[in-house]
């Protein structure tokens, strides 16, 4: 007799639990970004860096515009994000910020010994974000490119470049005199 109950109970529980259908959470994609802009200051000094991709990949190549370094100089950065394919432009920084744990700034000078980067902003986890710092410049006339990469990161941030997507990857011409 517990054999005929037991089991009609098993079936309806296996069939229940089959049924309980948890929705994957959406992915989260990576920004639309067109514009970034890296604004290094050091006393009256301002540099501005600017790339402009304003109709995405497999178009027209990007604008870029550089500018030129003091040699063995400190300078304080901000970067902003934008995606002005949109009638307002939206500033992607904001959303960086908001979702500071899902996103790194990496920074990547070529030849190494360009300049070095310091990251002072940090998400909550007190790992680095990126989008603020410093940049010093070495104490001889070099060329070279700054390669800034933003890091697309959910569920994964270390503080290393390593696991996530790009949601930015572009050079930076340096000059430094």
């Amino acid at each position: 007799m517990k054999l005929k109950f037991g089991l009609p109970v098993i079936a309806l529980a296996a069939l229940f639990y089959s049924c309980d259908k948890k929705e994957d959470p959406e992915p989260d994609e990576n920004e639309l970004i067109t514009t970034i802009k890296l604004v290094l200051t050091s006393g009256t000094q301002t540099k501005t860096f600017l790339w402009k991709d304003l109709d995405g990949d497999g178009g027209k190549a990007p604008v870029i515009t550089g500018d030129t370094l003091s040699k063995k100089t400190t300078y304080s950065y901000a970067l902003t994000f934008l995606d002005e394919s949109k009638t307002p432009a939206e500033d992607v920084t904001a959303e960086i910020r908001e979702k500071a744990n899902e996103h790194l700034v990496v920074f990547t000078p070529n030849p190494s010994n360009l300049l070095t980067v310091t990251i002072t902003d940090k998400d909550s986890k007190n790992l680095p974000l990126g989008l603020s710092g410093t940049i010093a410049t070495v104490d001889s006339t070099k060329n070279g490119v700054l390669k800034i990469r933003l890091r697309h990161q959910p569920g994964t941030k270390d503080g290393s470049a390593v696991p996530g997507s790009d949601d930015a990857n572009i050079d930076f011409p340096i000059f430094i005199k």
